[in-house]
């Protein structure tokens, strides 16, 4: 295959992270299957990366699939919150976990927390959830506190953090507002269990199909694993991934992408949330925002993603809501020259982002650029 552009780079990678139309997932699991991880420290962005992602759905029916156990939240990578297939979360956390800890210990050591404060407040957990129990966030810290540890600041945080991580709970569906939490192994009784090299060929893969065409380093910082870690499991996913050439230097791709051949279209006009895989799945952003307008995305460096419009798997604009009780207020600013036909394909894709939501939509331009 000759060299891929960075314009095929992108319609490959819009196409597979299934943003580009039509694509054969038609379930919670099976999106977050396909795409191994996804982003979800704040909820409502990870309900709309997957609503985004299936047509037709609203925001009940993503919550209905997640009481199902279709997927759950937890801090599989990075220390970061991320939908994952249920199944899968326990061989997840034993592949990735050890760098996050051991990364917080001196944060543990700031906050005054040792290991003794660990065991009594994972037994306090243990014992307030056994039995199918489920507490919100704020009932697990009360938990944890009647057991004599004191939760001050962001301690009773970080237990919680240091619980689901060392895999004793997970994040269940919320109710109303607030986050639940679980015990893991009640959750999910029937795990998927792989040796570390099978569960290194498994990320591999998962991420490159999802991704790709990706940098090996891409797939490391994703995950948080080494980068020779990252090559044995593209090593161990064999034939299913292939090398690629490409403008931003050599990538792996999906063999099955490659042979399907570059799409025509990156997808039109979507609007993906701030933490959505898009953004967050790759260290290098090149393919999909222009030069000077990332720091519009992310305002001052802060890690705080801003919701994106996307044309043709291009940035081309931010937007945040707001909720009232039957409508949804839009605010759009766009980074560069939009067409009158650009703004109503957006608006387009802002009425079906309402519909998820349950509401109507009001989409309100900031006209910092010129139409055309």
């Amino acid at each position: 295959m000759a060299v891929l552009s960075v314009d095929e780079v992108r319609a490959l990678r819009m196409r597979a992270l299934l943003l580009a139309g039509e694509h054969p997932h038609r379930s919670v699991e099976d999106v977050v299957t396909w795409m191994g991880a996804m982003q979800a420290q704040d909820e409502a962005s990870g309900m709309w990366s997957l609503g985004i992602r299936l047509p037709g759905w609203t925001s009940s029916d993503v919550t209905e699939a997640l009481e199902r156990r279709e997927a759950l939240r937890t801090w599989p990578m990075r220390g970061t919150v991320h939908l994952v297939p249920s199944r899968d979360a326990r061989w997840m956390l034993d592949l990735m976990s050890a760098k996050p800890l051991a990364g917080a210990a001196k944060r543990r050591e700031y906050l005054g927390i040792t290991e003794r404060t660990v065991e009594t407040a994972n037994g306090a957990l243990e014992q307030a959830l056994r039995g199918g129990g489920r507490l919100t966030r704020a009932q697990c810290i009360e938990r944890i506190a009647a057991a004599g540890v004191e939760t001050p600041g962001q301690v009773g945080y970080h237990l919680l953090w240091y619980a689901s991580q060392t895999g004793l709970t997970c994040i269940a569906p919320a109710q109303g507002k607030e986050q639940t939490f679980v015990l893991l192994d009640e959750w999910v009784p029937d795990p998927v269990r792989l040796s570390r090299e099978e569960s290194l060929a498994t990320i591999a893969l998962r991420y490159v199909r999802s991704h790709g065409p990706a940098l090996v380093k891409d797939l490391s910082r994703w995950t948080g694993l080494g980068v020779r870690d990252c090559r044995a499991g593209i090593d161990g996913a064999g034939d299913a991934l292939a090398s690629v050439d490409t403008e931003l230097g050599p990538m792996i791709a999906a063999a099955d992408a490659l042979a399907e051949g570059v799409p025509n279209s990156a997808g039109g006009a979507v609007v993906p949330p701030g933490f959505d895989e898009l953004m967050l799945g790759f260290g290098d952003r090149t393919a999909f925002v222009a030069a000077g307008d990332l720091d519009r995305i992310v305002p001052g460096g802060n890690g705080v993603f801003r919701a994106t419009l996307v044309r043709e798997g291009v940035v081309v604009g931010t937007w945040t809501r707001t909720l009232r009780t039957r409508l949804c207020v839009v605010d759009v600013e766009p980074l560069s020259r939009l067409t009158g036909r650009d703004r109503h394909a957006f608006e387009r894709a802002f009425t079906r982002y309402a519909a998820f939501l349950g509401r109507e939509v009001d989409v309100r331009w900031t006209d910092r650029t010129p139409t055309g």
